[in-house]
């Protein structure tokens, strides 16, 4: 009891109320699901708290969640194959396209696209050889026939020494399968965004304020000139294995950096700005909607950034950063993990 009050001093000093779930007694060890960390129940500020924050982390609002269990790591490509073997599930990259439903995301009047271009593929990062203009995602992400989650980089790559990495091209379905095939299923924005602060409310990164110049230790994101100079400096130039780094003040590893974790709920650009206070337990707005891609009403949100986020590009692995991803899209930097709801007890 000594140890829970200490814990809830902590809470409401950071500026985070506890969720009256969070009074509940913390589940015993052998409660605990295996490979899953406990975070209690809380009120915190959501939304950027820098100046570094994008139109769509603002404005800061206070939300509620309930307490929940997450994996402690990002899904690894041997938990992914268990999944595969048992129920011989096939994800989108390893699927072809259907040109009558890609078609609906893209400006009217496109051209259809060749047969050969609508086989199963899924994007790959390709390092430039020089400085190029940052807004042309088209420069450093190839499509690429035959990529997909057991062959990263293409048909000619493996894992079979990355049995520890998280698995990547996942799409949102196949993350929401696997979840289900688990009795789990994936975090909404706000409990992923909560567990990604360890509890420290005016945490910039996962790992507390030290600045990004400083934390290679910390986290796998790209050190150097993006796209096209990465002195490595974290040890890896790619995905890193799971608790490479260390973990946050919950015991979560890598919910900064190494790939971006799909969460449940749609995305739209100016949702915070629709929002009226307090929010419990939120799931997200009911229609996708990005102004940046406004043809694209299937985007889900990602957190957490990845091995190519650095600060002049993309700053995703500061815990209030938040993206839009199509469903159907799958990348060799995107992955996730499964949460679990607590029931409280009455």
């Amino acid at each position: 009891m000594a140890k829970a009050l200490i814990c809830l001093v902590l809470l409401i000093s950071l500026g985070c109320k506890p969720d009256k779930n969070s009074l509940v007694s913390k589940p015993t060890s052998s409660e605990q699901p295996e490979g899953m960390a406990y975070i209690p129940g809380a009120t915190y500020n959501q939304g950027g708290k820098t100046d570094q924050a994008y139109n769509n982390e603002l404005p800061q609002h206070k939300v509620t969640v309930s307490s929940f269990y997450i994996d402690v790591t990002e899904v690894t490509n041997l938990q992914f194959a268990e999944f595969v073997t048992a129920t011989l599930y096939k994800t989108v990259a390893e699927q072809p396209l259907e040109w009558e439903v890609l078609k609906k995301q893209l400006p009217p009047g496109t051209p259809a696209l060749a047969d050969s271009l609508l086989q199963p593929g899924s994007l790959v990062f390709k390092k430039t050889d020089t400085p190029v203009d940052l807004r042309r995602y088209d420069l450093w992400w190839e499509w690429t026939r035959g990529a997909e989650w057991r062959h990263p980089d293409g048909p000619m790559s493996d894992i079979s020494d990355k049995m520890n990495h998280p698995v990547v091209h996942i799409a949102y379905q196949d993350a929401k399968k696997y979840c289900e095939w688990k009795n789990k299923r994936l975090p909404t924005e706000a409990e992923w965004e909560w567990a990604a602060t360890g509890g420290e409310d005016r945490s910039k990164y996962p790992w507390g304020n030290a600045e990004i110049s400083t934390a290679y230790d910390k986290a796998n994101f790209w050190q150097g000139l993006f796209p096209y100079e990465n002195t490595v400096k974290d040890g890896y130039a790619s995905t890193a294995p799971v608790k490479s780094f260390p973990p946050n003040s919950f015991g979560l590893f890598d919910m900064g950096g190494n790939v971006w974790e799909w969460c449940s709920d749609r995305f739209a650009s100016q949702y915070y700005r629709t929002l009226s206070e307090p929010q419990i337990n939120p799931k997200g707005p009911e229609v996708a909607r990005d102004e940046n891609d406004p043809y694209n009403q299937n985007s889900y949100v990602i957190k957490g950034g990845s091995f190519l986020c650095n600060d002049d590009y993309c700053s995703g692995y500061r815990v209030a950063r938040r993206l839009g991803k199509d469903a159907d899209s799958g990348s060799n930097h995107t992955g996730f993990r499964c949460v679990m709801e607590i029931k409280p007890t009455e």
